[in-house]
């Protein structure tokens, strides 16, 4: 009987682990104030997770961003902006700097995160998360350059991965939106 018990609990608690794996609800990471953002208080929101960068040619997207985070943030949509470092060195300010620089040339009101690495040997959690299917049981991606944006339903499910040069208003977010 102990051994079916034990079964049983190993069955259930392998359960919630797979179960937890597939949920983007399941992080806290550092917002670019250093206090602590639960994920978890997204529940029933659609998400939006966007690599940013300050120097990077794609940068004015900051721009489109704003507007799309001002136009259905009272439709239970948040975009999470995570800055990077990785690709050409296009974000090397600190977060007080990157933050100065958000809220002086695009009034920036998301939420920013505490920089990290999206790639390597040093990729953050989150986008280990984000880009392996093994771990978000939907698909994986490649980082491909700053601006990457990924798509998160109101469950916490990676729905889909969109190249950094779409517009993060494209026809398609929007449609998503609506949806």
């Amino acid at each position: 009987m102990r051994k079916i018990i034990t079964i049983g609990i190993l069955l259930l608690s392998t359960c919630f682990i797979s179960f937890a794996q597939e949920s983007i609800h399941q992080f806290t990471v550092t917002s670019i104030d250093g206090s602590e953002f639960n994920f978890a208080d997204l529940k029933g929101k659609k998400i939006m997770i966007v690599n940013t960068a300050s120097k990077c040619g794609l940068t004015p997207q900051y721009e489109l961003l704003e507007a799309l985070y001002q136009e259905y943030q009272d439709k239970n949509f948040v975009i999470v902006g995570f800055p990077a470092n990785n690709f050409l060195w296009q974000e090397p300010g600190s977060d007080e700097e990157i933050k100065e620089f958000c809220t002086k040339n695009y009034g920036i009101s998301f939420p920013m995160m505490s920089k990290i690495s999206v790639k390597g040997s040093d990729i953050d959690p989150i986008y280990s998360w984000l880009t392996q299917k093994s771990k978000n049981k939907v698909m994986d991606s490649k980082i491909k350059w700053n601006f990457q944006k990924y798509l998160i339903d109101e469950n916490g499910k990676l729905v889909d991965v969109l190249s950094p040069k779409e517009k993060p208003n494209s026809e398609k977010v929007i449609s998503w939106l609506n949806q």
